[in-house]
């Protein structure tokens, strides 16, 4: 079986559906990276069809959802394989706050699945990756490690804030991780609800799908630039075009996506973040930039949001 599921404590599921422990002998005679795959809000382990373990991190989708594409099929894992990937559950459901919160003590939890894998396969590189406020699992759990940690996190519209990505990112904590942001302007409303319902943590925070500018291991690939999608073509990467002016689930539904990932992933080497930098735009549009054209001349945009945090951003 090539993939494992670990639920954070609180989940709703009992913890390590299967025991790390008896995983240990097979993690330590594999080779290669380990990838741990962290859904986003409004999914939580035993929760039937919000449970991520029967939607995005099952190998085989049980749910009859057109969003429920198979991360561990996309990165090419399937029966019979030896172990080589994680999907870790977390409590995401509820208000934007306290799955926020939630998010922050999954990380933790994380963390020490991290430091185990380094014990136990010392070998083997750990890499991850995330979509929406799985981006904060993943950024806690380097803000607590203190030993080896990540080597490559790959963010999908990542609903974190750049403080907290410099902090993970500091040299005390994540400090050789490597980080590819893969946002798009069809996220940039959920970008804005996140900030409207999660206040910034210090005064002219922003999301992180506004880029990190000035961190030499953080990159951003946007999904929406033609440019950058002609670059990743000549590196032998043929992504579709947006095919929606709004969505958030785009990184892993546009067609051609994860061939990339398995790229990114499982051959780092391949694609080195210094040719990453050098290839694409990094400059960052302003917000609502795939919006204008279709806006009236002097429209406004009115009442975006809800008046009370009665939900938020579905990830």
């Amino acid at each position: 079986m090539p993939l494992l599921q670990i639920n954070a404590p609180g989940s709703g599921a009992p913890n390590s559906p299967i025991d790390l422990g008896a995983a240990a002998g097979p993690l330590a005679a594999g080779s290669g990276p380990i990838v741990i795959m962290v859904h986003g809000y409004r999914f939580a382990p035993g929760r039937g069809e919000d449970c991520p373990h029967r939607h995005i991190l099952s190998l085989a989708p049980s749910v009859r959802d057109p969003k429920a594409v198979s991360w561990p099929r996309g990165l090419g894992l399937a029966p019979g394989q030896p172990i080589r990937a994680i999907a870790f559950g977390w409590q995401g459901m509820g208000p934007v706050r306290r799955a926020w919160d939630n998010a922050a003590g999954a990380g933790q939890v994380l963390a020490g699945l991290i430091a185990a894998l380094h014990r136990i396969a010392p070998h083997r590189p750990v890499q991850a990756m995330a979509h929406s406020m799985g981006a904060r699992v993943i950024l806690s759990a380097l803000e607590t490690l203190r030993g080896p940690g990540l080597a490559r996190a790959l963010l999908m519209n990542p609903a974190a804030y750049q403080s907290q990505a410099r902090r993970a990112l500091a040299p005390l904590n994540g400090g050789n991780t490597e980080v590819i942001s893969v946002t798009s302007g069809e996220n940039d409303l959920f970008d804005l609800i996140l900030e409207r319902l999660v206040p910034a943590p210090c005064r002219g925070d922003r999301s992180l799908g506004a880029g990190l500018p000035g961190q030499d291991r953080f990159v951003t690939l946007r999904l929406d630039d033609p440019h950058a999608l002609a670059a990743l073509a000549r590196l032998g990467h043929d992504i579709a075009p947006p095919a929606a002016r709004i969505c958030h689930w785009s990184p892993y539904l546009r067609p051609g996506v994860f061939g990339l990932y398995r790229a990114l992933l499982w051959s780092p080497e391949r694609l080195p973040l210094d040719l990453l930098r050098s290839k694409l735009p990094q400059d960052q549009p302003p917000r609502w930039s795939r919006l204008w054209p279709v806006m009236p001349r002097g429209a406004r945009l009115r009442r975006p949001l809800p008046a009370r945090d009665t939900g938020g951003i579905p990830a």
